[in-house]
């Protein structure tokens, strides 16, 4: 067994190797407090034939005994993987995978698994660390190393590898991987923060990933594995020339061609003419060839009309943003609704609000409890007109989802000023780039048409990059060709005083800061143009919610009279229900929410409500009800739930022999208090009601 560590700003960070998992490729085990992963990388003995493509699979799973639980679920072991564990193997595979040989085609696959948890150091960027640890040590030809580290920001301190403590303290929350040239993946939330405490938080991270490196490189001459050697493909030339000699120029005026699909038919036409050219023989020979060649080719020529000429395949310049257009309250019956159109790219997005019972409950390795705002993408074949196989979210979906949610959190009002549970969902109707980033811009929008009080409109750009040496252009609002044949992803949320959320793949060694900073500046430019687009559509909140919306009152009882509402078995918040037609939650502090669509049924509930917590107060004149009479007086309700005697002596100012000659059951009389025993019991007097009334008269 070999061991290095690192004490990193007093966290101690180990990896060990050797002793466990012996028959995997590699494996290592990575150790932060007693939270710990086994993290092994394994490839295939062959290389997968005919394949255009690496396959790479990642998964990332949280052990439940790991935190000394025994699973949930019915069957009490580990389903399939939750959305944090989702979101997790994205980290961990988006930041390796442009690091393997371009030749490489044998099956591969990184597994970690948290086997220990103290509940107090988070497992997701260890376990980006130990993913590239594993590789480094095997046989897989993976040299690269990469690290991860999480920054958080506490009352203005940055803090490597925070506590879960420390990050729901933070304002600025980042998780990032880098090399030690440059960082190559960035998923960031943040308060509204400027661009130049997003850069500070990045090179403080950054410089502690060095540092994590440097015990992998360590621990590869410890015990590292002989890599296979991979050679490059053989590159047909004459195949090569005889492409560009027939092609090139058609494929470049193909290429400026604005709309998406004209554009792809058009190449699709070039390739098909160049094939029905070729022998059946060298058509079937050479059919893989072909397609990476022509692929090739149209990068290059993108990549070079960009570079040389500042040209992009719809037109606009490097920093402009496509043509805006926006419909809110497009949909009739939804609480919230708006249509964002940016060129070729469409969302759909409505809001919706609810109750406290509506929302999402979370049971996680690390987190058990609630959760009153959500936000879910979906990204259907036809947006981009295609039919694929219709199935539930993807890994894809799901981070997209998450990373719009996240920009979205830090402008929501406050739970005590606005108790809804809000759920947001995007359709993507149309797809042509930045489909994310239209949910957020539709999802701010759809939160104002909803009447939500939210502090800020938000809206998001992705930004892309093409570098060659030293000639580097940064695109603004990318296509999607743009994010398939460039070297960045860089997705960037905010409002008018800074930034809320930031998505960063960087697919080439690493961006330098100064690149960083040129991207970060001209994504601000960008995200202010489109909040200036999303002001003219809808300038503020809706002052008045939709009539379809539920309407939510709340009030606080005392802890000790909750049982008094909810009643034996919840008979008697069951009945207010019923008579009402509410919706009632109540929570452990005592806290009621009633929601109704109707105003005066809310109304009546609270009514109720107040009156079955309300105390009795002594020389106090009650509208009550008669609800039994017997031989020494009568008992009447003053509200619900509480009854009083009134004795046959204080029926009225003179003696009678039956209380039954002056009150009946079912009568409202109005009572005072006159006393209450020590045991709780009421005494009431309609004697002396009557004589007040007289003496005000």
């Amino acid at each position: 067994m070999e061991k290095v560590e690192i004490d990193i700003d007093g966290k101690l960070i180990s990896i060990e190797a050797g002793d466990l998992a012996r028959q995997a490729g590699g494996a290592v085990i990575v150790r932060q407090g007693d939270t710990m992963l086994l993290v092994t990388a394994t490839m295939a003995g062959q290389a997968r034939e005919g394949i255009d493509f690496f396959p790479l699979t990642v998964d990332y799973r949280e052990k439940t005994y790991a935190a000394g639980k025994i699973p949930g679920n019915f069957f009490r072991r580990e389903a399939r993987p939750g959305d944090i564990e989702t979101l997790t193997c994205r980290l961990i595979d988006r930041p390796i995978r442009p690091l393997f040989p371009k030749a490489f085609k044998n099956e591969t696959q990184v597994v970690a698994l948290v086997i220990s948890h103290d509940q107090t150091n988070p497992p997701d960027v260890n376990a980006i660390t130990g993913a590239s640890a594993a590789l480094m040590i095997s046989d897989i030809p993976f040299e690269t190393p990469i690290a991860g580290a999480r920054i958080s920001r506490v009352d203005g301190k940055l803090i490597f590898n925070p506590t879960y403590e420390d990050t729901a303290n933070s304002d600025l929350n980042l998780v990032m991987a880098g090399t030690a040239d440059g960082i190559v993946m960035v998923e960031a939330g943040a308060n509204e923060a400027s661009e130049d405490d997003m850069m500070a938080a990045l090179e403080f991270g950054h410089e502690r990933i060095k540092q994590l490196i440097e015990i992998q490189i360590k621990l590869r001459g410890l015990l590292g594995k002989e890599k296979l050697v991979v050679e490059a493909p053989q590159v047909d030339e004459e195949l090569k020339s005889k492409i560009h000699e027939k092609t090139a120029a058609k494929l470049t005026e193909a290429m400026q061609i604005s709309g998406k699909h004209e554009r792809s038919d058009t190449i699709k036409q070039i390739r098909e003419d160049f094939k029905a050219e070729l022998s059946p023989e060298e058509l079937e020979e050479k059919a893989g060839a072909i397609k990476e060649l022509f692929h090739d080719l149209e990068k290059d020529i993108v990549r070079n009309l960009v570079l040389d000429k500042h040209y992009r395949v719809d037109g606009r310049g490097l920093a402009d943003v496509r043509p805006i257009t926006i419909q809110v309250g497009y949909l009739p019956r939804v609480h919230g609704s708006a249509v964002f159109t940016r060129g070729e790219t469409q969302a759909l997005v409505s809001t919706t609000l609810g109750t406290a019972s509506d929302e999402q409950r979370i049971d996680s390795l690390e987190y058990k409890g609630t959760k009153s705002f959500f936000l879910h993408y979906n990204f259907p074949a036809f947006c981009t007109g295609e039919v694929k196989f219709l199935s539930g979210p993807g890994r894809r979906e799901i981070g997209h989802g998450m990373l719009a949610e996240r920009s979205l959190i830090p402008i929501l009002p406050d739970k005590d000023k606005f108790p809804y549970t809000i759920r947001i969902v995007s359709e993507i109707l149309e797809s042509n780039g930045s489909s994310s980033m239209a949910s957020v811009c539709g999802g701010s929008l759809s939160l104002m048409d909803a009447g939500v009080p939210i502090k800020a409109p938000v809206a998001g750009i992705a930004m892309g990059m093409i570098k060659d040496g030293d000639r580097v252009a940064i695109l603004s609002d990318i296509l999607g060709s743009e994010d398939h044949l460039g070297d960045m992803d860089f997705k960037v949320t905010g409002t008018l005083k800074g930034i809320n959320a930031l998505q960063m793949d960087i697919k080439i060694g690493g961006l330098s800061h100064d690149l960083m900073a040129k991207a970060l500046e001209q994504a601000k430019e960008g995200r202010l143009h489109i909040l200036g687009e999303m002001d003219k559509a809808l300038q503020s909140p809706r002052e008045e919610m939709s009539q379809y919306a539920p309407r939510i009152v709340t009030i606080t009882v005392p802890k000790d009279k909750i049982r008094d509402v909810i009643g034996p078995g919840g008979k008697v918040i069951r009945e207010i229900i019923d008579k009402t037609g509410v919706s009632i939650d109540i929570n452990d502090d005592g806290v009621v929410s009633i929601a109704s669509t109707d105003e005066d049924s809310a109304k009546r509930a609270v009514e109720f409500v107040q009156n079955l917590v309300q105390e009795v107060e002594i020389g106090k004149i009650y509208l009550g009800k008669v609800k039994k009479i017997v031989d020494f007086g009568a008992f009447v309700e003053i509200f619900p739930g509480t009854d009083g005697l009134v004795h046959i002596s204080q029926i009225c100012d003179r003696r009678i022999k039956n209380v039954s000659d002056e009150i009946q059951e079912g009568d409202e009389i109005k009572v005072k208090v006159i006393d209450v025993d020590q045991q709780g019991r009421v005494k009431l007097s309609r004697k002396e009601a009557l004589r007040d009334a007289v003496a005000t008269e």
